[in-house]
């Protein structure tokens, strides 16, 4: 019988973006934790029994206040968070609407271009999301 620690726990999120509003380039939104005081595409645990497509886009709802349309499957990451192996399943996210609020989880978003979104994130592993979202949009 496996014990919780060897359980690997289960999580999804989006690499968000949309199109400026300002020049109609290409931003990605980072998500920052105060919890951590790190930089991170919108990610979290999943609950029981919930499907990965439709945590990611709940969790990108939670944290970011935007709903979005999901696009292409991205790579998923594999890592150890305390003492427990954890994946996560990511996906690209068209922004479509909403409005950030600040809460528990995160309380600061940023819209950046891709070269600086890459250079803002915290973990070297969420910078290759980066690039697989152009790969996917057919930009890089």
């Amino acid at each position: 019988m496996s014990s919780p620690k060897d359980t690997t726990v289960q999580a999804a999120g989006c690499v968000l973006w949309r199109r400026s509003p300002v020049d109609g380039e290409l931003e990605i939104c980072l998500v920052h934790r105060p919890k951590y005081d790190d930089w991170s595409h919108p990610k979290g645990k999943l609950k029981r029994g919930e499907d990965p497509l439709a945590g990611a886009l709940r969790e990108v709802e939670e944290e970011t206040g935007y709903a979005a349309a999901l696009g292409a499957r991205l790579p998923t990451s594999r890592y150890t968070a305390n003492g427990r192996p954890k994946q996560v399943s990511y996906w690209a996210a068209e922004a479509l609407y909403g409005a950030f609020a600040p809460n528990h989880e995160v309380d600061r978003i940023l819209w950046l271009p891709p070269g600086t979104a890459r250079d803002r994130l915290t973990q070297p592993r969420d910078r290759t999301l980066v690039d697989a979202l152009l790969e996917s949009l057919h930009l890089a």
